[in-house]
């Protein structure tokens, strides 16, 4: 049994450790604890750290690819109409050689030497490469020698030339198979008129366009850059009865364009009037 001493003594003790276990759970910082860490008695007081949500990078669309260009036209002004240097000069009936008393195309040069060419006529440079090129391919797909029978003509040649069509057969009839000074497709270095040896054929009427060469001619000319200027249905359009043998050269890009769409004719597919007859 305790002594009054010393059960006092114990009392100071006890209320000593309570009073210094108070003040320590109040000055103590709070723990962070983590849900492994939490006491079993869960009605214990604690502080728990929530983490942060984690952030998900959502990637962005792509973005939509353009739409591919659609293909670029025929540039149909990509050369001049007007000029007559230019291997898409016009003329007709209506459109006459600038000055063309005066005028001599430039850069003309005589045929290649082995093709025949009885009257000694030139094309222009370009034409005459173009010519060579498709008189080997009539040789050797055809067995025909085509022969160059007029090329450039000057405005004094053409003068004579047209003349002796009015003697013959009259001013009206002249008009529907020779053109008038000036207005001839001679006179640019760029047309020529074509026959074959043995075909039997002049230049007049539709004999020509009968033989194997004359429709070698009208099927593939264009892929060397021609164009048959005066076809038999297009009289109205160009004021020149069927000439199977009078080509025009225009350059394989434009011939090409012209063989696609089906378009037979220089005012046609450049939308100009048709040219029948001379405006005076």
């Amino acid at each position: 049994m305790l002594t009054a001493g010393l059960a006092a003594i114990l009392l100071v003790i006890v209320g000593e450790t309570a009073l210094w276990s108070a003040t320590a759970q109040r000055t103590a910082p709070a723990a962070s604890v983590t849900a492994d860490s939490l006491p079993n008695d869960a009605s214990a007081p604690a502080q728990i750290t929530i983490p942060a949500p984690i952030q998900t990078a959502v990637p962005l669309a792509a973005p939509a690819e353009p739409a591919p260009a659609a293909p670029a036209g025929f540039n149909k002004a990509a050369r001049s109409i007007d000029d007559p240097t230019s291997i898409w000069f016009v003329v007709n009936k209506t459109r006459p050689i600038p000055d063309a008393a005066n005028y001599e195309p430039p850069d003309l040069v005589p045929l290649r030497s082995d093709i025949p060419n009885p009257n000694g006529f030139p094309l222009r440079q370009e034409a005459a490469d173009a010519l060579a090129t498709m008189v080997d391919a009539a040789a050797a797909e055809t067995g025909q020698q085509l022969v160059a029978q007029s090329g450039y003509r000057s405005y004094g040649i053409q003068v004579n030339a047209y003349n002796r069509y009015v003697n013959q057969l009259g001013t009206a009839g002249a008009d529907l198979t020779s053109a008038r000074p000036g207005f001839s497709e001679h006179q640019t270095g760029m047309a020529i008129d074509l026959l074959a040896t043995g075909s039997g054929c002049s230049l007049d009427g539709p004999c020509f366009g009968d033989t194997t060469a004359g429709q070698w001619l009208a099927a593939n000319a264009y892929r060397f850059g021609f164009l048959l200027s005066y076809p038999a249905d297009k009289t109205a359009v160009t004021g020149y009865e069927y000439e199977p043998w009078h080509f025009r050269y225009i350059g394989v890009d434009l011939s090409n364009e012209m063989h696609n769409e089906g378009v037979t004719t220089l005012e046609e597919f450049f939308g100009l009037p048709a040219a029948p007859g001379y405006l005076d």
